[in-house]
């Protein structure tokens, strides 16, 4: 038999034939703003230390100073990137006397950060 008769063939008794399965319907559209913002919060936790802040505000609120003794990072750059973690809504603030105590909006964004953390430990 030529190659090309080969090639084109029907599978004999015994052979397996290639299963053709239809394409699954294709997943819900969402409209363009719900993804970009959804893009953006994905990049306000996209930081080393904004990841560390999250982990930590999961445990418990805590304060600037807090945050600064448990990550080892100075004060100015937790404050920039808890102001980053704000305005994205992952975090709030309530001042108590002279200090503002940080506390995760929800749990939605921590099972994120705790989920991508336990995959690359996985990993490892």
């Amino acid at each position: 038999m030529s190659a090309a008769a080969e090639t084109t063939r029907a599978p004999e008794s015994g052979e397996h034939a290639e299963e053709h399965h239809p394409a699954p319907a294709p997943g819900p559209v969402r409209d363009p703003r719900t993804l970009a913002a959804a893009g953006d919060l994905l990049r306000a936790l996209a930081a080393p230390v904004r990841i560390a802040i999250v982990l930590q505000l999961l445990e418990h609120a805590r304060c600037v100073h807090d945050l600064v003794d448990a990550l080892g990072v100075t004060q100015p750059l937790i404050s920039q990137h808890l102001r980053v973690l704000k305005s994205a809504g992952v975090v709030a603030g309530e001042r108590k006397g002279r200090e503002v105590l940080y506390s995760l909006v929800d749990d939605h964004l921590a099972h994120i950060v705790v989920d991508a953390v336990a995959h690359v430990e996985e990993g490892s």
